[in-house]
């Protein structure tokens, strides 16, 4: 079978006492990034929900798969510190904004079988 080529998520899998198994990733990446980032999301997702249709829910609600997405975008703004020796105290200005990072975490849960498939999917021993 053919592995989907991820760049950006790098699937960690843990599974419970019940069997029920789960995927998280989390990709930050530069705003030229995020394209790549949303098509790799994209494509799991789409693989899960061609392979099992109208299977998304929770385990307990009967569902062979789920998943939870979330995101942040973050600008980090350098501070720059000096020591006045005179005084004693450090000094302090705000540097440039560099751009801005973007977080996404993905958690993919399911079953057995569903899992398994996954972990085939996406190249995951």
């Amino acid at each position: 079978m053919t592995h989907m080529n991820l760049n950006y998520l790098d699937f960690d899998y843990s599974e419970d006492a019940d069997g029920v198994g789960t995927f998280d990733a989390m990709a930050s990446v530069q705003p030229a990034q995020i394209p790549a980032l949303h098509a790799e999301i994209s494509a799991v997702l789409a693989w899960a929900q061609q392979h099992w249709p109208n299977a998304c829910a929770p385990i307990e609600e009967g569902g062979a798969w789920h998943y939870d997405l979330q995101g942040v975008q973050e600008v980090s703004t350098p501070l720059l510190l000096d020591f006045d020796e005179t005084s004693g105290q450090l000094r302090t200005a705000t540097g440039n904004p560099a751009a801005p990072r973007t977080t996404v975490t993905l958690t993919i849960s399911g079953s057995a079988d569903f899992c398994a498939a996954l972990r085939d999917a996406v190249g995951l021993e």
